[in-house]
């Protein structure tokens, strides 16, 4: 038997040790199908916590706090802050002019020209003039370059930022302060656009990046899915060329279909043909012939900017804005726009509007960079994302911009031909800027029933998301439920009314798995020290007059009731009537009242407990012995024991609350040693022999 030094000074021995049998002991046949397994011997003392500590020198790490601001502070230098704050310094030295340029160029390109048609509709769909879109493809893009940490996301409109933002244009466009002409549309657009930026900031100074993990998947899931079916409905005038009232933002779906309904007679037959055709050769182009093209070019044919050439050259030349009726863009200015503040009397009216934009707008935009992170193998700053969001937002309200945001599609598209960098958005703005400068006018005879079957059919991923539900719902009913509810609201309620429910329903599907854990009675498995879960495999032994209780979550205040409730009705017992009859001097103790004399709590999946906790935890020991049930814990982990021993749940060996072992299997030895079935001299596992 080999003796350690340490264990020796405090007077116990550890003859612990791992021996692998020879071929020449005898070893029984415990694997009737099959290879024989890999069989050892485990032999030592049965440990509480306290001799196992004493043994082994148990301490608390203590923490340094001095001398980790020490190693901090001489982690900071200029270059250090300069690439946190200008992430592009990390990977500008290693690229490739060469070999990654072109490919920036080809995806750079590309984007610029879905940047057009998806800017001037989302424009629209903000209640903002078209050229806005295109404004946003510009400004807020050269920051994001500068502050971002993605490589692949392409910043700019998103259709559900556009939409959120809509409905506070519509309702605050008109008001004015007394004394002060009525607001546009711009500058409600640019004040939302402040108020976005600097919330953003201030979640980055207070290191609120890792909030967007509120938002689940599912969550995002079901929000989008009904976003994405307000922007099919307010597409829907236009596709059928006709003229709504505003109906406000509750209930706006079913309001919006009811106009639409009562209007059906006044359609515009001639808008209705042109986006008929506009949506069938978009559809055609999408499932029949980019497939095709995808296997021999990685470039994409540029369908929507081709749609919009063609309405507008049509429009142009066959006159039919004056003789079909058929509404069009209208003005669009050349050259950049003039700095101008935005409204900041408007402000304060808007906190509550901005608040959903923000999130939304970050949420979606660390989604998709994650994606492309993981795969090029590459870090995404959240906090840093925040500030490159933020900055963005607060310097293009300046220039006439909404808030900007990843668009999937875009980002699909830049990451699929070939970009590498954000030099792509830069080569993308420097093709915008032409447009911006120059080309402009040229698309105000778009008519409006194209840009609306644009948008329709670039909506369908979002649409299809529908389908997740299948899915959502097999892996969990409460994540279903999350997703129908969120979707429900969206779509029936308002946008940002399903976004709060969904974010309420999330926090309390964490409180309510948090209050829901994992717990079951444990059997051990014949010949072994293994101890699983009765419910769930057979053959198991359960110990005569020994219950083993497992736990898995945390134990706080909000648990604690339940926690106790959980372990009286695992057991049969309902302790105050049964200390009730106990008292009375007529009582005798029955078979199944004496079939538990040791009750060992497994605590080995115990994250956390709380001082509340162990109050409860203290109180219900006593009450079970006075059904002379003894409760031992085993298998705490170093923080737990440590909040037990500061509240004096453990500590004193004497007379402890209760005994804590370092496994289950000590803590069985130990109740068998308490009801007579055993000895508890030391604590000998053969998976040999089969012997305990």
């Amino acid at each position: 038997m080999k003796h350690d030094s340490v264990g020796a000074e405090s007077g116990i021995v550890n003859p612990t040790f791992y021996q692998e049998l020879s071929e020449e002991q005898s070893v029984p046949d415990v694997t009737p199908r099959g290879d024989a397994l890999p069989q050892v011997t485990v032999s030592r003392p049965l440990y509480q916590q306290h001799q196992l500590n004493d043994a082994y020198q148990y301490r608390k790490p203590k923490r340094a706090l001095q001398r980790e601001l020490k190693t901090r502070m001489r982690k900071v230098d200029a270059k250090s802050c300069c690439s946190t704050v200008f992430p592009l310094i990390t990977w500008l030295p290693e690229y490739s002019w060469g070999k990654d340029l072109v490919r920036d160029l080809i995806s750079g390109c590309t984007v610029a020209v879905m940047h057009i048609p998806q800017g001037i509709g989302y424009a629209l769909l903000a209640n903002v003039p078209p050229i806005v879109g295109i404004y946003m493809a510009f400004f807020p893009v050269l920051v994001y370059f500068l502050f971002g940490t993605s490589r692949h996301n392409s910043m700019g409109t998103f259709a559900v930022v556009s939409i959120m933002v809509g409905k506070t244009v519509l309702a605050y466009t008109g008001t004015s302060e007394p004394g002060e002409p009525p607001r546009t549309a711009l500058e409600v657009a640019t004040a939302v656009c402040f108020v976005v930026g600097i919330m953003q900031l201030i979640m980055c100074v207070c290191r609120l990046g890792v909030i967007s993990f509120l938002l689940s998947d599912t969550l995002v899931s079901g929000f989008t899915t009904g976003a994405a079916i307000h922007v099919v409905t307010s597409q829907i005038k236009d596709l059928l060329g006709l003229t709504l009232p505003s109906v406000g933002s509750m209930f706006e779906i079913v309001k919006t279909y009811i106009e639409i309904f009562k209007q059906i007679v006044n359609v515009n037959w001639a808008a209705i043909i042109i986006s008929t055709i506009t949506i069938v050769v978009l559809v055609f182009n999408n499932e029949i012939l980019k497939p095709r093209v995808a296997k021999r070019s990685v470039i994409p044919i540029p369908i929507e900017l081709i749609a919009v050439i063609a309405g507008t050259l049509l429009s142009r030349y066959l006159y039919l804005q004056d003789k079909y009726s058929i509404k069009t863009i209208g003005t669009i200015p050349t050259g950049l726009p003039a700095p101008t503040l935005p409204d900041f009397s408007l402000m304060p009216s808007i906190l509550i509007d901005s608040f959903p934009v923000a999130m939304v707008g970050y949420t979606v935009s660390v989604s998709m960079a994650l994606i492309f992170a993981k795969k090029e193998n590459y870090e995404i700053g959240f906090n840093q994302e925040l500030f490159a969001m933020g900055t963005g937002n607060v310097f293009a309200s300046f220039f006439s911009c909404f808030p900007f945001a990843a668009s999937l599609s875009r980002s699909s598209i830049q990451y699929s031909v070939g970009g590498r960098t954000q030099i792509a958005s830069v080569i993308s703005c420097g093709l915008l800027a032409i447009v911006l400068l120059w080309v402009g006018p040229f698309f105000e005879p778009l008519p409006r029933c194209v840009l609306a079957g644009i948008i329709v059919v670039s909506l369908k991923g979002l649409l299809m998301q529908v389908t997740q539900l299948k899915s959502f719902w097999r892996q969990s009913w409460i994540d279903g439920m999350v997703w129908i509810l969120t979707f429900l609201s969206v779509v029936l309620l308002a946008i940002d009314i399903g976004l709060l429910v969904g974010i309420v329903l999330s926090i309390c599907c964490i409180f309510f798995r948090a209050l829901k854990p994992y717990t079951c009675l444990l059997g051990n498995v014949p010949n072994t020290d293994i101890y699983l879960d009765v419910n769930r495999y057979d053959g198991l032994i359960q110990h005569a007059g020994i219950k083993i209780f497992h736990y898995c979550g945390a134990l706080n205040f909000a648990s604690r009731a339940a926690f106790k409730t959980t372990v009286c009705e695992t057991l049969g017992i309902n302790l105050t009537e049964e200390i009730k009859r106990r008292k009375d001097p007529d009582w005798k103790p029955s078979m199944e009242q004496s079939s538990c004399r040791v009750l060992v709590l497994d605590f080995t999946s115990l994250s956390s407990i709380d001082p509340s906790a162990v109050g409860t935890f203290k109180a219900m020991v006593r009450e079970f012995e006075e059904l002379d049930i003894q409760i031992v814990l085993a298998g705490c982990q170093p923080p737990v024991f440590e909040v037990m021993l500061k509240c004096g749940l453990v500590g004193d060996i004497e007379k402890p609350y209760c005994r804590v072992f370092t496994s289950v299997h000590d803590a069985v030895q130990f109740g068998k040693e308490c009801v007579g079935m055993g000895s508890i001299s030391g604590s000998v596992v053969s998976g040999a022999t089969g012997i305990v």
